[in-house]
C-alpha cells in the first residue's frame, strides 16, 4: 500500500475520521462516480440507476420509463448511426444504453413473475 497525504476542509475531515478504516473503499467509490459523471451515457442513465438502487416497489419498477432527455439522446444516436455511423465513444455510449435497457427489462420481468406467484 502507498501512503497519501491529503489536505481536507475541517468539516470533511471530522466526518471521515470515524470511517478511517474504510477510506480506500470510499475513495474508490467516489473516484468511480466522478469518472462516470464525465461520460454522457452515464448521465443519461443515472436517473434509472438511482431509482433501481433505492429498491423501488413493484409498482415503481413497472411504471419506470426513460426521461425525455434520455429518449432524445437515444433517438439522436439512432439517427446518427443510420446516417453516418457512430464514433467509438458514441458506440460505447450506445452499448451502455443497451445494457441499461436489458437491466430494466430484467427488473420488470422479475417483478411480473413475483406478482404472478402472489
Amino acid at each position: 500500500m502507498t501512503t497519501v497525504t491529503v489536505e481536507l476542509p475541517s468539516d470533511l475531515a471530522r466526518r471521515l475520521q470515524p470511517l478511517s478504516d474504510r477510506l480506500p473503499d470510499i475513495l474508490e467509490m467516489g473516484l468511480r462516480q466522478w469518472q462516470a459523471a464525465g461520460q454522457h451515457g452515464f448521465r443519461g442513465a443515472s436517473e434509472i440507476l438511482e431509482l433501481l438502487a433505492t429498491l423501488p416497489t413493484p409498482e415503481d419498477i413497472l411504471a419506470l420509463r426513460p426521461s425525455e432527455a434520455f429518449q432524445t439522446r437515444v433517438q439522436e444516436l439512432l439517427e446518427k448511426n443510420r446516417e453516418e455511423g457512430l464514433s467509438p465513444s458514441e458506440e460505447q455510449e450506445w452499448q451502455q444504453y443497451e445494457y441499461l435497457e436489458h437491466l430494466v427489462r430484467m427488473a420488470k420481468a422479475r417483478t411480473l413473475l413475483i406478482q404472478k406467484k402472489q
